[in-house]
């Protein structure tokens, strides 16, 4: 646990993409099986100890120190993992046969207790270690280690420590089972490459950049529009039974059991890329051609379940607004063009379940200047905005520049007070960077819209800490109440209605564009302004 350790503080407290690469890739090469493969399962979120939950955690520290200090500890620090590390007792003598403990060794005595034996076992491997050894323990068996690493990035680390492709890594990574010891093997040229034959797994979705300046000539690219649902991939392989279906997300989870309408509905074998969203007339209900879907909002009551009930299929029936197709059958057509692939989709999807899968429509438009205008209508239709493809483009992971653009509607924007600071996670955990803004009803309370911490620098989050220090009224944990007097520009992509908020809206997507010094709060904008924004 040592070593790990050593890497997860590390990885804190480094800034650099490339340094974190090498940290990761140093440490697997001079890291043992199944150490090293439990350490990437930890990283990339595959790592599930069910005997062990946030409320045991809390139970066993409030047992050994003053539950008020515990708390008070808490809000300070801002992250649980950390507090109960550096607060848990040392014992005045450590068991007689305290070794130093494996990742392999602790992952394996978690996995195979029940729930009541756990807290026992947790507490007795906390004894034996120091504080970072503590908090990679804490951190590996709640989950969520916060250290800047994304899965993405602990494999391309992989890759680059044993000279792979993180493509091929990607193609076979859902076809294993941590530790991963196949998947080692071949990385030091000890066994084959694994093997996806008869397993449904994730392929590397091809991602776009903004648009931003750049115009096109429409002879080179095709426009389709880009809806507002998640994106997903779709899986099957034959075989007994009927063969196995799954849903992936852009991030590799698998969304399975929260659409099982739509996986019951994908029977035949290949891998198709689209859009996942529920039945309405919400999307597109502005367009000549229709093409109408519910909002976001409608799907986000689904997603993250893992049982739905018969009345939310049937309320919420969701279906999948096919973009491209990556295998038709066996036959991988990802280094096909755009425009060949286009074909077989056509061809693929007139199989398919009308009620379940259709097709994301080309945009017609002379030149570009035309698709403008074009583009100018997706507001109205609740869209989120284009897709800008080049015809002759293979289907690759990644961004790749010139292949596909993303050009999205314009932003709204607002003027709102800031209300409610509280301390960040990670690297922010020091810091007051998640900030809750409101707007002015007409008898002149402020009642919150939003919370935001992303759109600005670190410079500009050092500026509002010292504000929100500056100007606390009340603390309630980690969170202060300010003063009503700073103002920040929130851009979002839409607004809705919400039961759910005090307010009655919420917004998609909210970000800090701007922090707004130069304007008084009573200027900012009023709950009415924002009501007639909400689409």
């Amino acid at each position: 646990m040592h070593d790990f350790a050593a890497l997860l503080d590390s990885l804190i407290y480094t800034r650099s993409r490339n340094a974190k690469l090498k940290l990761i890739g140093d440490y697997l090469r001079a890291t043992p099986d199944p150490d090293r493969g439990w350490a990437m399962a930890a990283l990339t979120g595959d790592l599930d100890l069910p005997g062990v939950k946030p409320a045991v955690i809390r139970a066993l520290i409030e047992a050994r120190v003053d539950p008020v200090l515990f708390r008070m500890s808490r809000d300070y620090v801002g992250d649980t993992a950390e507090t109960v590390s550096l607060l848990w007792p040392t014992p005045d003598a450590r068991p007689a046969d305290a070794a130093p403990l494996s990742v392999g060794a602790v992952v394996d005595r978690l996995m195979h207790l029940s729930r009541a034996d756990a807290p026992a076992a947790l507490a007795d491997m906390l004894d034996r270690m120091d504080a970072e050894e503590r908090f990679a323990l804490l951190k590996m068996a709640t989950g969520g280690l916060r250290v800047g690493v994304s899965a993405r990035l602990a494999k391309q680390a992989l890759a680059d420590a044993f000279g792979l492709d993180v493509d091929a890594v990607e193609e076979v990574w859902h076809g294993l089972e941590p530790p991963y010891p196949t998947l080692f093997a071949w990385a030091e040229g000890t066994g084959a490459q694994p093997t996806t034959a008869n397993v449904p797994v994730f392929r590397p979705f091809m991602l776009a950049h903004p648009l931003e300046d750049l115009r096109v000539d429409l002879a080179d690219y095709v426009a389709e529009w880009k809806w507002d649902g998640i994106r997903v991939q779709i899986v099957h392989v034959p075989g007994a039974d009927g063969g196995e279906t799954r849903l992936y997300s852009r991030t590799g989870d698998d969304v399975t059991r929260a659409f099982p309408d739509v996986a019951g509905a994908f029977s035949t074998s290949g891998v198709v890329d689209g859009e996942l969203m529920v039945k309405g007339e919400f999307q597109g209900g502005a367009l000549e051609d229709g093409g109408g879907a519910a909002s976001f909002n409608a799907l986000q009551q689904r997603l993250g379940r893992k049982v739905v009930s018969a009345k939310m299929l049937a309320e919420s029936p969701a279906f999948v607004r096919l973009y491209d197709i990556l295998f038709d059958g066996t036959e991988d057509l990802r280094a096909l063009p755009w425009s060949e692939r286009r074909a077989r989709l056509e061809a693929f999807a007139a199989r398919l379940d009308p009620e379940r899968f259709d097709l994301s429509q080309v945009i017609e438009a002379e030149d570009f200047t035309a698709l403008e205008g074009v583009r100018a209508g997706a507001r109205d239709a609740a869209i989120e905005g284009m897709m800008l493809k080049r015809r002759d483009s293979p289907y690759v992971a990644g961004r790749r520049t010139g292949l596909w653009y993303k050009w999205k509607r314009d932003p709204l924007t607002a003027d709102c007070v800031m209300m409610y600071a509280q301390r960040g996670n990670g690297r922010r955990s020091s810091w007051y960077s998640d900030y809750t803004f409101g707007c002015w009803t007409p008898e002149g309370e402020l009642l919150p819209v939003g919370k935001a911490y992303q759109g600005i620098t670190d410079q500009e989050i050092a500026q509002l800490d010292r504000f929100v220090r500056q100007h606390t009224l009340n603390r309630f944990g980690p969170v202060r109440e300010v003063e009503k007097s700073l103002v920040l520009e929130i851009a979002f992509d839409s607004i809705h209605e919400s039961k759910r908020h005090k307010s009655g809206v919420a917004m998609r997507f909210p970000r800090i564009a701007r922090i707004r010094t130069d304007k008084p709060a009573e200027e900012a904008d009023t709950l009415e302004a924002l009501r007639r924004l909400v689409t």
